[in-house]
C-alpha cells in the first residue's frame, strides 16, 4: 500500500533499514481479518502479570528476542507460548502483527531485505536475489526526480591519487646550479696539497 503523504526523509551514514516492498494486482488496498497472528514485538510497558505461564513466556521473549519481533514458533513449547502470551497482548506487553488480506483471487508479491548504508555505498546483508530481467509491466516512471534519483549511482567516486609534482621552478634550478657547480670543480680546481706536500715545498724554497 503506496502512502503519498509521506515527508521526505534524509539518508545518513551508517544507519541500517529494513526495506519491505509489497506489490498487488489488486487495488492495494488490503484489509485486516480475524486471523489470529502468531507474529509479535515486546513493547516497553511493564505489568505485573498473574498466570505462571505468561511470566515464562514474557521472561523468554525479554533473553531472546528483546525489542526485536518474533513469531511462536520459535518457542519449544509453541502450545505453552500461545497460552502465554494472551496475558501478555491484552495488557499490552507484547504488540501483535495482525494479518491482512487481499480480495479473492489478486496475487500479493513481497520483497524484503536489509540494507546498511556504508561509506563505500549500501550493502545488502539479507533478502533473497532479484532477476528484474524476469518481470515485465504496464507501467512505467513518469517523475523526472524519480528517474534522476534511479540512474545514479550511491557508489562514491574513488579519488584519484595525486602523483607527485616534478620539481620545478626555484628547487629545479638550484639543483642545477649545484650540479653545475660540481662539473666545473672537477675540471678547472686541483685538489688542496695536504701537510705534508706543503713541508716538502718549503723545505725545497730554503735550499
Amino acid at each position: 500500500m503506496q502512502r503519498r503523504d509521506n515527508e521526505k526523509e534524509e539518508f545518513a551514514l551508517h544507519e541500517v533499514y529494513a526495506v519491505d516492498i509489497l506489490v498487488s494486482s489488486g487495488e492495494g488496498k488490503p484489509r485486516e481479518t480475524d486471523i489470529r497472528t502468531t507474529v509479535y514485538k515486546k513493547k516497553d510497558f511493564v505489568y505485573q502479570l498473574r498466570m505462571k505461564s505468561s511470566r515464562v513466556f514474557l521472561s523468554e521473549v525479554e533473553k531472546r528476542f528483546t525489542l526485536m519481533p518474533f513469531t511462536l514458533r520459535h518457542f519449544e513449547d509453541e502450545k505453552r507460548a500461545r497460552m502465554g502470551v494472551i496475558e501478555c497482548a491484552n495488557h499490552d506487553l507484547v504488540e501483535p502483527y495482525p494479518v491482512y488480506q487481499e480480495k479473492d483471487g489478486e496475487f500479493v508479491a513481497q520483497f524484503k531485505f536489509t540494507l546498511l548504508l556504508m561509506p563505500n555505498g549500501q550493502m545488502k546483508i539479507t533478502g533473497l536475489p532479484i532477476d528484474l530481467d524476469l518481470y515485465e509491466s504496464e507501467y512505467k516512471i513518469t517523475d523526472s526526480d524519480i528517474k534522476q534519483l534511479l540512474t545514479s549511482s550511491t557508489q562514491k567516486k574513488k579519488k584519484n591519487k595525486k602523483k607527485k609534482k616534478s620539481t620545478t621552478g626555484q628547487g629545479a634550478s638550484a639543483l642545477d646550479n649545484v650540479e653545475a657547480v660540481e662539473d666545473d670543480g672537477d675540471e678547472d680546481f686541483e685538489d688542496e696539497p695536504d701537510e705534508k706536500t706543503k713541508k716538502k715545498t718549503k723545505s725545497k724554497q730554503n735550499k
